[in-house]
């Protein structure tokens, strides 16, 4: 794995104040595996230099090797060692700001009483107006309990509370809405439903995060019955958008057309099934899925109801064998499972021209680099490789879109909808093995999958 800015450090050092400090301090650092991001003296004297050394590294313990080997220099002192990542979540990564100036006693009138109490009356005489008078328009429900955190598990949640952060920052930065963390402190499925029901009023669309499966189908399914306002469960709906789109340009890439490919898919989750879903509706044929146990088939004697559903609607030939079978002759695989249950031989084994979506993150189902040795396209989860499939090119147009359109609810066909208008980002002339996907930065992003969304929802507004 190469050096990740998510293990950036500072390094704060005391050095001899000579020609070659400098230059041992950056060769100390490549040589332990490290790479030097900036150097910068804050201090100096005629005897000893303060130095200030950033550099990645692969992980805590490469961290720690790297500190190491900086304080076995010559004439080197280490004095403190701060965590970048650490650093930038002090105090946490988001703010409530005041969109009016309170800046005399007329202003505080009109944001607050008296004047607010004649706004309050109003909507409650037409309580539609909620969504013209108040944040409701624009604002957005980050929901969790802290089951399935991006790939670290059950870790609560007061452990999830960054990641809702960082997701509530995206929307901020990507679509210009106002999310707000919500950490439950309850996995019991009857309590969640019932507090996202009494705190929906005061937003207009909820985003289901890091919720596990099998409950995670359910509190979206009830929450949707029961809301006036779009639900939205991004660990599923956000990444079969993407993956969705990814294979879109991928089989443009290689000539091949969604309903002749036989694709196998590795992970039978919350991702997986969605994924799964968006695909046969797009016009997918012929996909066998397989879990830990092996291949999902219809008489399996240990499905429970969601994988009964996969059995029903996939692998039609009743394949029975494991995920190395599933994958020999495929023209697709699609892993949103675990890191490194694959190998390139069973790469080597698929058809020719094939694409490899290796999606278990940080750790791919495959060898990036193996996997291409073999096949014609190949994506991942990571941002240090092409053609990333992360959700931020998804839910921040998606949910621009749902509160554009005021939608109540959010179908199939937005989420086909956003799927292509994703996908038509890279134009023809862009397309390419390793282009398949837009940049999360690119400016065409969010408005472009936003525009389709809302033009679905306003030709369907009930």
């Amino acid at each position: 794995m190469a050096p990740s800015v998510s293990y950036s450090i500072t390094v704060r050092l005391e050095v001899a104040s000579r020609g070659r400090a400098v230059s041992e301090i950056t060769r100390a650092v490549e040589q332990a595996g490290g790479v030097v991001t900036a150097l910068d003296v804050t201090a100096g004297g005629n005897e000893r230099l303060r130095v200030d050394v950033t550099c990645a590294a692969r992980d805590t313990a490469h961290s720690e090797a790297i500190v190491a080997a900086l304080a076995g220099i010559q004439d080197v002192t280490v004095h403190k060692v701060s965590d970048r990542t650490f650093l930038l979540h002090l105090g946490g990564k988001i703010e409530m700001r005041s969109k009016v100036p309170l800046r005399n006693r007329d202003d505080l009138s009109m944001a607050y009483t008296p004047g607010v109490g004649r706004v309050a009356l109003a909507i409650a005489a037409n309580p539609e107006d909620a969504r013209r008078l108040t944040i409701k328009r624009n604002s957005v429900a980050v929901v969790t309990d802290g089951s399935a955190v991006l790939g670290l598990g059950n870790i609560g949640p007061y452990a999830a509370l960054p990641v809702m952060e960082g997701k509530a920052a995206l929307f901020k930065r990507f679509a210009d809405i106002d999310a707000w963390p919500i950490c439950l402190d309850s996995q019991d499925t009857d309590e969640i439903v019932r507090t996202v029901q009494l705190i929906a009023p005061g937003f207009g669309g909820i985003n289901l995060e890091d919720i596990s499966a099998p409950r995670c189908f359910e509190v979206e399914h009830r929450l949707r019955g029961l809301l006036d306002i779009p639900v939205f469960h991004d660990d599923q709906h956000g990444t079969a958008i993407v993956v969705t789109a990814a294979l879109t340009n991928a089989l443009r890439v290689v000539g091949k057309k969604l309903s002749e490919v036989r694709i196998a898919m590795a992970g039978a989750g919350a991702a997986g099934t969605a994924v799964l879903k968006l695909l046969l509706l797009g016009g997918a044929a012929n996909v066998v899925v397989c879990d830990e146990a092996g291949a999902v088939y219809a008489g399996r004697p240990d499905l429970d109801e969601p994988l009964r559903w996969i059995a029903e609607n996939t692998n039609h030939d009743g394949y029975a064998g494991d995920l190395g079978g599933a994958l020999r002759g495929a023209d697709v695989f699609i892993g949103l499972s675990a890191p490194g249950i694959l190998s390139g031989a069973d790469i080597a084994a698929m058809e020719r021209s094939a694409i490899v979506f290796a999606l278990a993150n940080p750790d791919p189902e495959v060898d990036p680099d193996v996997a291409m040795e073999y096949a014609a396209v190949v994506a991942t989860g990571r941002s240090d490789y092409p053609n990333q499939i992360n959700n931020v090119l998804a839910f921040p147009g998606v949910f621009r879109g749902l509160l554009d359109a005021q939608s109540r609810f959010i179908t199939d066909d937005m989420l086909i909808a956003a799927a292509q208008a994703l996908a038509d980002v890279v134009s023809p002339d862009e397309i390419g093995p390793h282009y398949i996907i837009p940049s999360v930065f690119h400016p065409d992003v969010t408005s472009s999958v936003a525009v389709a969304v809302a033009d679905v929802a306003t030709q369907n507004p009930d």
